[in-house]
């Protein structure tokens, strides 16, 4: 006789599937930061169909910045943001 299947409700023995776990608290911070930093890159000027992957790249760029300068990720963060305000402004210029 075999046990119940993995991903079912063990405790009651029905056999349903149940709800998937809610997400780690990291990462759901995490998901909030970057649901945010879409938000934010919208705002900005970024086309919102390509603010989510640029969000991740930015948050990525931020990480490896902070890692390689010492600063914190906000200062990278801040910083980065500030440039693509810069050149987003630029190009609606005509710059």
């Amino acid at each position: 006789m075999s046990g119940p299947r993995p991903g079912t409700d063990q405790h009651r023995g029905e056999g349903r599937p149940t709800a998937e776990p809610p997400p780690a608290k990291a990462s759901l911070e995490r998901f909030v930061e970057l649901t945010q930093l879409t938000q934010v890159m919208t705002a900005l000027g970024c086309p919102a169909e390509k603010s989510a992957a640029m969000a991740a790249q930015l948050d990525k760029r931020a990480q490896q910045l902070a890692a390689e300068t010492g600063r914190s990720y906000e200062e990278a963060m801040t910083h980065l943001l500030t440039l693509l305000r810069q050149g987003w402004a630029a190009k609606e210029k005509g710059l």
